[in-house]
């Protein structure tokens, strides 16, 4: 949704202006069928959170894609707000692509909000024609009207943290985005700041190795990563690696959304880390540890350590607040960020996770919990998985959270999610003190599908959010 000036492109001048946008009304959520044994193509999923509407916290509209076994995971934009200066640019197309099968859906939500329409398919061959590129992950828009993608790998398997670059208004790919040099090994995330000259990876692990689930041993023999990738974006040219330590795995990054902040957090899966990254004084760029959530002892589950594995991070419009999810701990927290340098937990609450009362997991040693929490039950349901995507409303007050990390994941730490589905749920949250509450009138299980139980992935709103869009 465009700012109230006459001649705007997409999204808001600023991120305090976006905290002033409307309310969300829809949201749109990848809806995976890969590995649940039931042979469906995966489908986008429209849902209706005005509390006023008469469908509130239900799917609205389902997108099936042409194909079965895509894996669709992440979604950005063909233009957000680091286009709000070009009143010739819009945003009309989510991009959609596939981790599994490197397809990348470009669906029309413009024409019909409440039911999107697909527009045009990139196909695997071509990212792997134009880019010797495959298992593309995060993509964002550019301000140049273009279209960013980051990989996971090349087409064998291999990881390999490539780019590939689309063509803003055909969506065909132009070829790689870096331009000679190193390339990582690795690839997952990403986040860019013209400002600041850079533009910063992170990495998951090798595609071949992680579709088959995890096993520590590949930890230890390098398939999983352990770097923030320091790119200079106008020479296109990795200049950096910042190492983070074997087994961190580093996942999502953000920078905070003021464009003049040199600085952000990134999300440290494995050894259940945060750390801040920063630009020094001599220009180079480093990364400190500031929050660690420390593994428990346990019995009764894959290994005698269990670590909280945070898989997602998002910042508030305002740089105020930072929230993560731990998927196997099975909590979201909520830290203020005011200093950046030490952040405070303001709020957590758990939904699920592998450490509920009553479940098979015993935890003998725990540096923060004095008690094992209560199963996570709401409308008399009690909630398969853990917390893992988050979404935050744009004045902050909501989080939406849902519990499916990846489907081959998903079958081997909470193998109930591909029988019972996932669910979506509602965080109300303080913006003054700092506090989470679940809400307990939202409810959207995926269990209750048409065509049977699915797992929904991340959320995005039509008119853009904190994680999709960024300022320049």
């Amino acid at each position: 949704m465009a700012g109230k000036c006459g001649a705007c492109g997409p999204g808001y001048a600023s991120p305090l202006e976006a905290m002033k946008g409307p309310r969300e009304q829809l949201l749109y959520l990848p809806c995976i069928y890969r590995n649940t044994g039931i042979g469906i193509p995966d489908f986008l999923a429209t849902v209706d959170v005005d509390p006023k509407s008469p469908r509130y916290c239900q799917v609205i509209h389902r997108l099936p894609m042409p194909h079965v076994g895509d894996e669709l995971h992440h979604s950005g934009w063909n233009a957000c707000s680091s286009c709000h200066g070009d009143p010739s640019k819009s945003r009309r197309f989510l991009i959609l692509p596939s981790l599994v099968s490197s397809r990348v859906y470009v669906v029309d939500v413009a024409t019909d909000p409440r039911a999107p329409r697909l527009h045009k398919v990139v196909e695997a061959e071509e990212l792997a024609r134009k880019a010797n590129a495959a298992f593309p992950h995060t993509s964002h828009c550019l301000g140049s009207g273009e279209i960013l993608i980051s990989c996971l790998g090349d087409p064998d398997g291999n990881g390999k943290g490539t780019f590939v670059l689309l063509d803003g208004e055909t969506f065909e790919v132009k070829g790689n985005w870096e331009k000679g040099g190193k390339v990582p090994n690795l690839g997952y995330d990403f986040w860019y700041q013209p400002r600041h000259n850079v533009l910063l990876s992170t990495e998951w692990g090798v595609p071949r190795v992680l579709a088959q689930g995890f096993n520590p041993k590949d930890v230890e023999k390098g398939h999983y990563g352990r770097h923030i990738n320091v790119w200079d974006w106008r020479e296109r040219r990795l200049v950096q690696e910042l190492d983070l330590g074997v087994g961190s795995i580093p996942l999502e990054i953000r920078f905070l959304h003021d464009p003049s902040a040199a600085q952000g957090f990134v999300g440290c899966a494995l050894s259940g880390d945060i750390w801040r990254f920063y630009r020094n004084p001599e220009g180079k760029w480093e990364a400190e540890k500031v929050i660690e959530v420390p593994s428990k002892k346990v019995q009764g589950w894959l290994l005698p350590e269990m670590p909280g594995l945070i898989t997602d991070i998002l910042i508030s419009l305002d740089d105020r607040f930072l929230y993560f999810s731990n998927w196997l701990h099975g909590d979201v927290r909520q830290y203020d960020i005011s200093d950046p340098k030490n952040p405070k937990l303001v709020g957590q609450v758990f939904l699920g996770g592998s450490i509920s009362k009553g479940g098979a997991v015993t935890v003998v040693e725990d540096r923060e919990l004095q008690d094992q929490p209560e199963p996570c039950v709401i409308q008399g349901k009690r909630i398969p998985g853990g917390p893992q995507m988050l979404q935050l409303s744009l004045d902050g007050r909501r989080l939406y959270v849902t519990t499916s990390l990846f489907s081959a994941w998903d079958r081997q730490f909470y193998p109930s999610l591909l029988k019972e589905g996932s669910v979506l749920l509602q965080l109300d949250v303080d913006t003054a003190r700092g506090g989470l509450a679940i809400n307990p009138e939202f409810l959207l299980d995926f269990g209750k599908e048409p065509g049977g139980p699915c797992l929904a992935h991340e959320v995005r709103y039509p008119g853009g959010d904190c994680t999709s869009d960024i300022w320049l």
